[in-house]
């Protein structure tokens, strides 16, 4: 098997450089629930509206979107998001790890919420560790620099 994979990036058949750094923003929305299903159907639909242009904002960097996509994977946003405790927990990681400026008291008070063990057990934080120092490198971040 590794000797085809050597075959095919040698020939170019293959390229990591091609690959999508980050999944797509539509990979996250909840396609098993209608916005009208929803505790706050006109939340939902705002959410799902916003989601893309947050994502990809969140993946460039800007703090707030970094924010708001990491509170919806942890709880949904009124299901217009999959839940996804552990990629929101490396979510927070990464805002405290990268030290913006406007990091605040909440920042740190979410990172012990999201990331504790009353919501994810110590095997989920530590894949929400190793997803968090990946996405730091694709942001291009040093943790704790």
């Amino acid at each position: 098997m590794q000797l085809l994979l050597a075959g095919l990036f040698a020939c170019g058949c293959v390229s990591l450089v091609d690959a999508p750094l980050w999944p797509a923003a539509e990979s996250y929305v909840n396609a098993t629930t209608e916005c009208s299903q929803s505790g706050d159907p006109g939340n939902c639909r705002h959410t799902r509206d916003a989601w893309k242009s947050e994502y990809d904002a969140a993946t460039a960097g800007k703090y707030q979107d970094q924010r708001n996509v990491a509170f919806c994977l942890s709880t949904g946003c009124d299901n217009a998001i999959q839940a996804d405790k552990i990629r929101g927990c490396a979510w927070r990681i990464v805002i405290v790890n990268s030290r913006p400026a406007e990091l605040d008291s909440t920042d740190a008070a979410n990172l012990k919420h999201f990331c504790g063990s009353a919501y994810v057990d110590p095997v989920g934080r530590r894949a929400a560790e190793v997803q968090a120092k990946t996405m730091l490198e694709l942001l291009g971040v040093r943790p704790g620099a």
